[in-house]
């Protein structure tokens, strides 16, 4: 086994972390040659249009399972180190080492037990979230509507205040889950945030959320059962069905509590009194997130938020293109999806038929939106990436505009199942959020923002299949139409087009100082995340 440091370890970017300082980048540099080198490591050059400075990138052709696998960061320079310290109450500091190494071989075994732990758990209590409260779009295949006497304008009305409750519910939600800490208030937040480096995340979340598909496919099978029970003790099937996931939500729910912990080294608790982690596990967690984001020691995941942070945050201009992007870029297949069930019933398909045939565009859109998250880390591109979303909706939604009023079943039926098999690009610009949040104190805030606007995007899509536009919903379709191509002919490309132009105004300062004026201002700016100069935006 290799014991040094090897050069197989890779640098990071500037272009490809949301926690992105220049200058760590170009001091370990200059002291990579202090570090030795491994046999089965190709050294390549790559260019770097924004600073003209051709870094030095190991790429690792053949490596051997047992060489050191642990990335350089600032904590090898020094000089730079103490600027990126975590804080004395930071509630892993007791298994921070900067001179700890570890190999591939057990990096993949912890990434391998995370996921089992950590994500698995996280995927099933957020499954069963969607489960209780999106089976209102099985109901719809059943007598949900009639027998309350409401009309699609009042299950609009409805789907809006939900969406309006959810909206003023996030901000104080992430508030409280930062002061007692999210294991206890949300769990799923625990996962995302500490336990995975910036380059693991956004697959992660892409599995996190093709779990939500996971349970589509669930709920249409448990929907076919359970409506075939109505009249069963004079009970419409449509009250079975929200009386039986409702109890498998709520006991999911309670045993989320006994899974999550608070941290990579607070597993230990009266019930679980050997931990999940060994020392050495620990060691290695810790460290291999704090070297790919050192801002992750900033705060403790106790410590609440002041006001004059919480404003920071909202006033960070430099993420509002991501907020228009959320608010955006789901509305085109916003209504198609809210109203699957119910177009299905009304082009001739009955109930039971209905709930199977919303199987297919889950199970393809499971395949789409982890192969677009895959190209999105392959090529460490984001903005042109999740266009593809709205670019893949667009010829579906002009295919069902142009639809006669009476369309074949089936054809109905494929064109809503390729517009609904979309790849889901909300992973990646969650991910995105993050990485250019910068400051963990940011990032709660932020990913909160992010979110709103996301819940806001369901209200306005709520709004645009009518009444008095059914069955066809041609008007509404037209909508969907342009706001599609607003999308992907500015929106998209406009945010990309500004990350470009702050990281060249950013360039531009720093390039200019020297390495002395460089050192003086990491050591007296009280700039924080993506505020600082040698912050590089991610697009």
């Amino acid at each position: 086994m290799t014991t040094s440091v090897s050069a197989t370890t890779e640098q990071q970017t500037p272009t490809t972390a949301g926690f992105s300082r220049v200058s760590s980048l170009s001091s370990i540099g200059k002291r990579s040659s202090s570090l030795p080198t491994d046999d089965l490591v190709e050294e390549v050059e790559e260019q770097f249009s924004w600073t003209n400075t051709v870094f030095r990138r190991k790429k690792i052709a053949h490596h051997d399972p047992d060489t050191i696998a642990t990335k350089r960061s600032v904590y090898d320079d020094p000089d730079l180190a103490p600027y990126y310290w975590p804080k004395k109450d930071y509630e892993n500091i007791h298994r921070f080492d900067p001179t700890a190494r570890w190999t591939y071989r057990e990096e993949r075994a912890l990434v391998r037990k995370l996921d089992w732990k950590i994500m698995v758990t996280a995927a099933i209590g957020f499954s069963a979230l969607n489960l209780d409260r999106s089976n209102i779009s099985q109901a719809n295949s059943d007598s949900f509507l009639q027998d309350l006497g409401l009309t699609t304008d009042d299950f609009n009305l409805g789907n809006t205040v939900f969406k309006l409750a959810f909206l003023c519910a996030e901000l104080p939600s992430q508030l409280v889950s930062k002061r007692i800490g999210p294991d206890r208030w949300i769990p799923m937040q625990i996962c995302l945030w500490n336990f995975y480096t910036k380059t693991e995340l956004p697959m992660r979340l892409a599995l996190f959320w093709m779990s939500s598909n996971l349970c589509g496919i669930a709920a249409s099978f448990i929907a076919y059962g359970t409506l075939h029970m109505d009249g069963v003790a004079g009970a419409a099937g449509w009250r079975w069905l929200f009386m039986i996931e409702g109890l498998l939500t709520l006991l999911i729910g309670f045993f989320s509590f006994f899974r999550m912990p608070p941290s990579p080294t607070q597993t230990k608790t009266w019930f679980r009194p050997n931990g999940w982690f060994t020392e050495r596990e620990e060691i290695i967690m810790v460290n291999r997130v704090l070297r790919d984001d050192p801002t992750k020691g900033d705060m403790h995941n106790r410590e609440g938020l002041s006001i004059r942070r919480l404003w920071t945050a909202v006033c960070d201009y430099d993420l509002w293109p991501i907020y228009i992007l959320g608010l955006l870029f789901g509305i085109p297949n916003g209504p198609p999806s809210t109203y699957l069930t119910l177009l299905l019933r009304d082009i001739g398909f009955n109930t039971f038929d209905t709930n199977l045939l919303t199987i297919p565009s889950q199970v393809l859109g499971m395949v789409t939106m982890f192969l677009i998250t895959l190209v999105s880390e392959s090529v460490n591109e984001r903005s042109i990436v999740a266009m593809m979303e709205d670019l893949w909706t667009l010829p579906f939604l002009i295919a069902l505009y142009a639809m006669s009023s009476s369309p074949n079943p089936w054809v109905f039926f494929v064109v809503v199942t390729g517009l609904l098999s979309y790849p889901y690009t909300h992973p990646i610009q969650v991910g995105w959020c993050s990485r250019n949040a910068g400051a963990v104190a940011s990032r709660t805030v932020n990913a909160s923002l992010y979110n709103m606007f996301v819940q806001a995007s369901g209200i306005i899509s709520a709004q645009i299949y009518v009444t008095s536009d059914a069955p066809r919903y041609r008007r509404g379709n037209r909508t969907l139409i342009i706001i599609c191509c607003i999308n992907v002919c500015f929106v998209y490309p406009g945010t990309k087009a500004y990350y470009m132009w702050r990281n060249r105004q950013r360039a531009k300062i720093w390039d200019a100082m020297t390495m002395q004026e460089r050192a003086h201002y990491l050591s007296t700016t009280k700039d924080v995340g993506n505020r600082r100069l040698d912050f590089r935006f991610a697009h």
